[in-house]
């Protein structure tokens, strides 16, 4: 069975390791998926990310991402949504940048500068494509 969406993948493997409270999940490594879990970290959703090898047998390198909760062990992103996808890509400029839930959630915008926030991109006066929002 092929991937048709990556991304969709990425986020939903984070929603349900969240969801099921699992420490760490693993990922297919792509480059725009490492962009997205740094991005993850900088912004404090995460506790970290690496990338590590396969296992003998497996194919490609694996992201794995560390979760990150609160005192209360509730996992500290409530929200993840896919934006722009396959069959709909949603491209903004950069005055029209979503503000996620009033600005407490971040958006993730894929620009010609590179994978950055919403807040980032709206900073550096570039538009691109809204990859998801996260809060």
């Amino acid at each position: 069975m092929t991937m048709t969406d990556p991304i969709a993948d990425f986020l939903t493997r984070i929603r349900n390791a969240a969801a099921a409270q699992h420490h760490d999940v693993a990922i297919p490594s792509s480059k725009l998926g490492r962009e997205i879990a740094r991005i993850l970290r900088e912004q404090g959703y995460i506790e970290d990310y690496e990338v590590r090898d396969p296992e003998l047998g497996r194919p490609g390198q694996e992201l794995t991402i560390t979760l990150k909760y609160t005192q209360a062990r509730e996992p500290v992103i409530s929200g993840l949504q896919r934006v722009s996808r396959p069959g709909q890509r949603t491209y903004v400029d950069h005055a029209h940048i979503p503000r996620v839930q009033g600005g407490m959630g971040t958006a993730i915008i894929s620009t010609s500068r590179g994978v950055m926030t919403g807040h980032e991109a709206r900073i550096a006066g570039v538009g691109g494509e809204v990859l998801a929002q996260v809060w």
